[in-house]
């Protein structure tokens, strides 16, 4: 069977392509060519590669059907951010493919109400971003609900894995912040710390495609979380990297506004978007339907992650623990 991976090199490309590779899958990875993937695999050597800009092609309308004459069988879509992106390959390939799979994110539910919150609940997104993924999500529900397109929508929460810094108890991806717990020094934290995050290994993402495309039944017309077991809570987290680097958690709660001063606006608007999200997602339905099983808790991924960055020397500590 023939799938093609459209952004296939980035953080989920790097564990989900090998995978298919060796389930036997024929692989097309569609993608700019200015990035590879972040761990070497031979698998690698069995895929074809094709460049493809998709924003300019998208623009041009060509898009969809320069992916149709790849001849897929099934689609997975990594970078796709809006609806009338989806629309134009939903057109070119409908009644040609067996399963598209769309790559949205958690953000769709915007802020929680009940925790941990399952797909069903009604979407109330904020921010451009979320706000486009929920959309997508949407059409490509309606599609699959309303007029037999065969769609799943995957909803992963913050992705981390070898190769990238992964987002951090301020909800950015600062190393500054890892180095400081690291050498036990202060941080500064808003609120009171009781907002969550929720992570998720890439290889555990790679893993939810996979069953998704094995339970093609049960997952069309589907939106799956695919998260780590449990959130943490931003001052959980940030006491639990402490202890990994061998350190005192020395947290300082503090209010939004003298937090605010001491970060630049970039770093300020990261934090917020992340604690205004505060994600905790149910595992049920994924679990039930697909038997997804996460292999990495929360801290065991980002703890992979910076265990790598310490070894390449982009994040100097003294001991770790």
């Amino acid at each position: 069977m023939r799938v093609v991976v459209i952004g296939g090199t980035g953080h989920v490309g790097t564990f989900l392509i090998p995978r298919l590779i060796h389930e036997g899958y024929e692989v097309v990875c569609v993608h700019r060519g200015k990035a590879k993937p972040y761990l070497p695999d031979p698998a690698w050597k069995k895929v074809q590669q094709v460049i493809m800009d998709r924003e300019a092609e998208d623009a041009a309308g060509t898009f969809g059907s320069n992916v149709s004459r790849l001849k897929p069988d099934i689609v997975i879509d990594m970078i796709c951010f809006d609806a009338a992106a989806a629309r134009q390959l939903v057109e070119a390939l409908r009644g040609k493919i067996r399963h598209f799979i769309s790559c949205g994110t958690i953000w769709v539910h915007g802020y929680p109400v009940t925790v941990p919150m399952t797909e069903d609940l009604p979407r109330r997104p904020f921010g451009e971003y979320g706000i486009k993924k929920a959309q997508l999500e949407a059409y490509l529900i309606e599609e699959a609900q309303l007029r037999g397109f065969p769609a799943t929508s995957i909803l992963p929460g913050h992705i981390v894995g070898p190769g990238w810094v992964p987002l951090g108890p301020l909800g950015t991806c600062s190393l500054e912040v890892y180095g400081k717990l690291a050498r036990g020094e202060e941080l500064l934290m808003p609120h009171q710390g009781l907002e969550t995050l929720h992570h998720v290994h890439a290889d555990d993402v790679a893993q939810a495609f996979m069953k998704t495309i094995a339970n093609r039944n049960a997952s069309v017309g589907e939106s799956f979380h695919v998260v780590s077991p449990a959130a943490m809570t931003v001052r959980g987290f940030a006491g639990s990297l402490a202890a990994w680097f061998g350190q005192p958690a020395r947290l300082r709660f503090v209010s939004w506004e003298e937090y605010r001063a001491t970060v630049s606006a970039e770093e300020a608007q990261e934090t917020w978007d992340h604690l205004a999200h505060s994600s905790n997602c149910s595992l049920s339905k994924a679990q039930k339907l697909l038997d997804y099983r996460p292999r990495y808790s929360s801290m065991e991924g980002v703890c992979e992650a910076l265990s790598g960055l310490i070894e390449h020397g982009q994040l100097r500590v003294k001991k770790v623990a």
